[in-house]
């Protein structure tokens, strides 16, 4: 083998790791709002946790990134240890499906049908296809899909080209000794185990051997133990991804390392009595690409096979080795280790940001009881939570602002620009709720009360107040746009219903009937509770935007006061509710 091989091989090496790589980044963001849908669907049982690793690997491409996304779900708290258990032993059958595709490139045949098969043949057809969607298309859809075209085609070459160099290394008599050296089963899974931690994948690791097959030298009696090493190895990523992080998450990372030691250590004592006992003649035979990729997978289900009805006592291994303490682990709000997953970040971030609504919520429905009876305890617990509205702002607008820094679909940052919009439209809600209950406790200390006509009146108001803030909170949360059209019509009835009242006020300030003092008080009132609105309004119109991929505020608003019948029809039905 010459120096020009070498370079051959090292040069394909890095052509098949850029190219999954590329490949695997895209496939994330190409994927992103299937990634979330299988991930909503999660459940308790170990067939569904089960499936959705399977799933999500198979897409992404990766189990090392699913097994991290599954780390910073357990460390946020959007998904139980229990889960992550069986999500885990998803990914690892997910993650056989890259040999089955590398192994296309062992096809051999003079069909015309076998030859079009070959990743030689079509590869460049798909290289074509990704380089015209990559420079000439403005969706970041298709950009996506013209990367992951390209990052297939890449692989693929690397693929060829490390193929081709190795090929000299059949007649190497100190490579045939290496492979033969790897037929002991603790050196091949040593091997298996330190290349795979140094690359970061099992995916990768396992298309390097199927490159080396090509030589001919690689038996399956030294291609096994080396597969199941490459399942140990590949755990290094989720066990980095633990680090500061909390007890659960760290719990997650050791489950994915025990999984596969024990799966290993059980089946490679398996292995090595099959071999010592019947010594069956397909151990020294040389291993094809589909038939490592048939060892990965067979493996990789017998693991899966022998430890699913085990998840319970993996659950209690793992707080054997990450033992309880007396200080509780405090949930990480927002982990930075998702940002790797931009939209399983973008979901944690979507359920933070409706935490937030319901307390800014919460807060103003109370204050608004104060108005008629000033309680301590409420009182306290209101400003607890426009505290937490306060925190939730400046954790989640830092995270958003990292978010948005990524490369994003038009879908997914969209929906990051109207996070970032509307938590401040439900921070500044809390706002309000602190001043009216400044103002309740201003009516308690001094003794001011309302004339009954105004209490009247300020029923009302908070009525259509209570209203408007469920209408888009429902808007909000349920991305509901039959809701979010509704709260402009009373935004605007609200406002109408406000100036009524400080007409009525001045008429009660001349007829003797109301005390300055008082008015003033009223005033802010109003005014807190009609902005109320104007951040209910503000909210609905991000919903709307970001349901077109539009970041203009209130575009859609404009849109539908302007052009819509029914907008006009839910003004008259409010206005006869709240202004009669």
């Amino acid at each position: 083998m010459s120096i020009f091989d070498v370079l051959s091989l090292v040069g394909g090496l890095c052509l098949f790791l850029f190219g999954m790589s590329v490949m695997g980044n895209a496939l994330e963001r190409r994927a992103g709002s299937k990634l979330q849908g299988l991930l909503s669907r999660l459940t308790t049982g170990k067939l569904a946790g089960l499936l959705t690793g399977l799933g999500v690997t198979a897409v992404i491409q990766s189990s090392s990134a699913t097994t991290v996304m599954v780390v910073g779900f357990v460390n946020s708290g959007l998904m139980t240890l229990k889960q992550a258990i069986n999500v885990i032993m998803g990914a690892n059958i997910g993650t056989t499906v890259t040999a089955w595709i590398l192994s296309l490139g062992g096809i051999d045949g003079d069909a015309l049908w076998l030859k079009l098969l070959k990743p030689t043949s079509f590869t460049p057809v798909l290289a074509l296809v990704g380089i015209v969607f990559f420079l000439f298309c403005k969706s970041d859809k298709k950009k996506d899909t013209g990367t992951i075209l390209l990052g297939f085609a890449v692989l693929m070459f690397g693929m060829d080209a490390m193929s081709d160099a190795v090929g000299g290394l059949a007649d190497v008599p100190e490579f045939q000794q290496l492979f033969l050296m790897f037929t002991n089963p603790i050196l091949g899974v040593l091997a298996g185990a330190v290349v795979t931690a140094i690359i970061q994948s099992s995916s990768a690791s396992v298309g390097i051997l199927q490159a080396l097959s090509a030589t001919g030298q690689v038996s399956y009696g030294a291609a096994v133990p080396i597969i199941m090493g490459q399942n140990i190895g590949t755990c290094i990523t989720a066990i980095l991804s633990s680090f500061g992080t909390n007890r659960n998450a760290k719990r997650a990372a050791y489950v994915h390392l025990s999984f596969n030691i024990i799966g290993t250590v059980v089946w490679l004592g398996v292995f090595s009595v099959v071999r010592a006992v019947f010594a069956p003649a397909i151990l020294g035979e040389a291993a094809s690409l589909a038939g490592i990729a048939t060892c990965h997978s067979i493996f990789n289900i017998a693991c899966t096979a022998l430890l699913l009805p085990l998840s319970g006592l993996l659950e209690k291994l793992a707080y054997k080795l990450v033992p309880e303490t007396k200080t509780p682990d405090a949930i990480a709000e927002l982990d930075e280790h998702l940002l790797t997953i931009p939209a399983a970040a973008l979901e944690r971030c979507r359920s933070l940001s409706a935490d937030m609504a319901q307390d800014a919520i919460s807060a103003m429905k109370d204050a608004m009881r104060c108005l008629s009876g000033y309680d301590t305890a409420l009182a306290a617990d209101i400003k607890a939570k426009e505290d937490k509205t306060d925190h939730y702002e400046d954790i989640m607008g830092t995270y958003l602002v990292k978010l948005s820094a990524l490369h994003l679909t038009d879908h997914d940052s969209a929906e990051a620009a109207k996070l970032l919009k509307v938590i401040g439209d439900l921070e500044r809600i809390g706002d309000h709720a602190k001043n009216i209950l400044d103002s309740a406790e201003e009516m308690q200390n001094k003794n001011i009360t309302f004339s009954e006509s105004a209490m009247a009146e300020m029923s009302n108001l908070i009525g259509a107040t209570e209203e408007i803030m469920e209408i888009s909170f429902s808007a909000f949360v349920n991305t509901d746009l039959d809701a979010a059209r509704k709260v402009e019509p009373l935004e605007q009835v609200i406002d109408r219903l406000k100036e009524m009242m400080r007409t009525n006020h001045i008429l009660r300030l001349q007829q003797g009937s109301c005390s300055i003092e008082t008015g003033f008080v009223w005033s802010d009132i109003l005014t807190n509770l009609e902005r109320v609105s104007d951040h209910c309004s503000n909210i609905a119109g991000c919903v709307m935007d970001a349901a077109e991929n539009r970041l203009n505020l209130h575009a859609s608003i404009h849109t539908m006061k302007a052009q819509s019948e029914s907008y006009k029809e839910l003004y008259a039905d409010y206005a006869a509710k709240y202004l009669a």
